[in-house]
């Protein structure tokens, strides 16, 4: 097969690693990639990124099969563009995409389907929301409603906090038009899991649970990221939560969108809350999450791409996934500003003694490789335990050097009691 890969970061270049050991695999081409994912791939700049510009690419190399990574894409319709052209693509059409396009969408599908998640009101101004903040208990969670780039999050811890996170959501300060309305929601306790499905609209088959840090600083301080690290693990959840999850969410959510007229498929993301009470849905995501995805595809043992073209082909059904027994664990190095304005163009140094470096915000300037984006680098390592699996990664990072970064020093510190 000649595989695309939709999408130019991390979590790109860890699908594009994955295919590429593929014995099905002829050749793996990516648009518009980056220049870790030209280690494994051919590359084609996408300038419009559109998806008659990426379905044109597809054609001209003949692809077999398709996999999108970013939502963006998504979100504009490149699953339906591809289908109506009979091509095979994995990812959910732009109406199923609405699960992670809209928060507001997103809340009222789970209302209808039944699937746990925090009490929530939806507002468009910023005297409605004021109003609708003494419906809720104190820290608040208030989320704009587009797509954000995992930054369009705010947690209060008091009422002077909420009412500036409003006034920035819906100026467009902090998500631009993605914050043209709110969604306000109740504080929930407990572990964060990330728990990914591969879908082909009716049959799913599960990911190994992984675990994401999305705050800038150490101890879960400072303000959200896309994501400063990832581990992913089998003890994260108990076969006992692992199926709460699947019967309580994943489950209720194809049958739903299928009963809907709007079948899910491709990768259904579940950013799950396991409070005392269960697992309640934080939010829906239509794609893989970064840097889930470089964890994830680092510890699976199985050829990935039978299960991807079954997905895309309706033909899931039966499909198992095999993964090493060993925890993984990924390291996000960021570039100076980040989470605020980002500085670019600071050479990287060491990047090929540090093992498994999966490349995002890189590019090559002068034949050097330099930052280009917030999240530049994720060093992804395995260990016999999840401490070894700490261990091994911050010691491969000791080799990389660039201006500015800045990286977390406590990735997977919360699962050293489980795994």
């Amino acid at each position: 097969m000649k595989v695309l890969v939709l999408g130019g970061g991390g979590r790109e270049h860890a699908l594009a690693w994955k295919i590429a050991q593929s014995p099905l695999v002829e050749a793996v081409h990516a648009s518009p990639g980056n220049p870790g994912i030209a280690t494994v791939a051919t590359c084609h700049p996408c300038p419009s990124g559109t998806p008659e510009e990426y379905l044109a690419i597809a054609k001209s190399l003949e692809i077999d099969l398709t996999v999108v990574g970013p939502e963006a894409p998504l979100v504009l319709g490149v699953v339906d563009t591809f289908r109506a052209a009979g091509m095979a693509i994995v990812g959910p059409t732009a109406a199923a995409a609405q699960l992670e396009g809209s928060k507001a969408f997103s809340k009222a599908f789970m209302h209808r389907a039944g699937i746990p998640t925090a009490r929530f009101t939806v507002v468009e101004s910023q005297a409605a929301a004021l109003e609708a903040l003494d419906q809720f208990d104190l820290p608040v969670v208030l989320k704009a409603d587009g797509l954000a780039a995992g930054k369009g999050v705010v947690i209060a811890q008091n009422r002077a906090e909420a009412e500036a996170a409003i006034q920035s959501i819906l100026s467009g300060e902090i998500a631009g038009q993605a914050g043209g309305r709110i969604v306000i929601e109740e504080f929930l306790v407990g572990e964060e899991v990330s728990f990914i499905v591969l879908s082909d609209g009716t049959d799913f088959v599960a990911m190994e649970p992984s675990q994401d840090h999305k705050n800038i600083f150490d101890g879960d301080k400072g303000p959200n990221t896309g994501g400063m690290g990832a581990y992913c693990a089998s003890g994260i959840l108990t076969p006992e939560q692992t199926q709460q999850a699947i019967h309580k969410v994943i489950r209720p959510a194809i049958l739903t969108m299928d009963a809907e007229g709007t079948p899910f498929t491709g990768f259904l993301y579940a950013g799950l809350m396991m409070t005392a009470n269960g697992p309640k849905v934080l939010e829906f995501n239509a794609r893989l999450g970064d840097p889930e995805t470089q964890v994830i595809m680092h510890r699976m043992q199985s050829d990935f791409v039978p299960a991807l073209h079954a997905a895309a082909t309706g033909n899931l059904a039966g499909h198992k996934l095999a993964w090493h027994p060993e925890p993984s664990l990924c390291v996000v190095l960021a570039a100076s500003g980040y989470p605020g304005k980002v500085r670019t163009g600071d050479e990287i140094a060491g990047i090929d003694k540090a093992g498994i470096v999966f490349q995002a915000g890189t590019k090559k300037a002068d034949g050097k490789l330099v930052t280009a984006g917030g999240r530049v680098l994720a060093v992804t390592a395995r260990g016999a335990r999840l401490q070894q699996a700490i261990d091994n990664a911050y010691d491969a990072l000791k080799n990389i050097c660039f201006s500015g970064m800045q990286f977390r020093k406590d990735i997977g510190q919360k699962g050293l009691n489980r795994c």
